[in-house]
């Protein structure tokens, strides 16, 4: 088997994931049958994430990305829902190539993410100048 390419957007779609916990989440609602109703205390445990309010706000995350939209009978519950078919086929990438490449890809965001943490402990003693 052919290993997959990674393309440009899918790189920079891996880039824009604050966490692998966010990348989980949207494998888990869109490998999940749909209409799949899922609620911060379902996904905090199938993430093994000890913070219902974390998982909520992933939840949140991916809805104000549009990767998800409330349940239309469950109001505290979202569904797998890609705002555009285009976006869509991004996350359909995502699944296969996170498949075969796992460690490529959550390296990429710990990369993405240390070189962030150490910019802001770097930002943090820039000297300012006092008015």
């Amino acid at each position: 088997m052919t290993k997959p390419i990674m393309s440009d957007s899918l790189r920079r779609f891996i880039l824009t994931l604050p966490s692998v916990p966010y990348l989980e989440a949207i494998l888990l609602l869109r490998n999940s049958p749909p209409l799949t109703p899922w609620q911060a205390g379902i996904l905090a445990q199938r993430l093994y994430i000890q913070s219902e309010q974390v998982a909520a706000d992933i939840l949140h995350g991916l809805y104000t990305a549009g990767i998800c939209t409330r349940h239309p009978e469950h109001p505290d519950s979202y569904v797998y829902a890609p705002v555009s078919a285009e976006l869509g086929a991004l996350l359909a990438e995502l699944a296969i190539y996170y498949d075969c490449n796992l460690v490529e890809v959550t390296n990429l965001i710990h990369a993405r993410s240390r070189s962030h943490r150490v910019q802001q402990f770097a930002d943090a003693f820039k000297w300012r100048k006092d008015k």
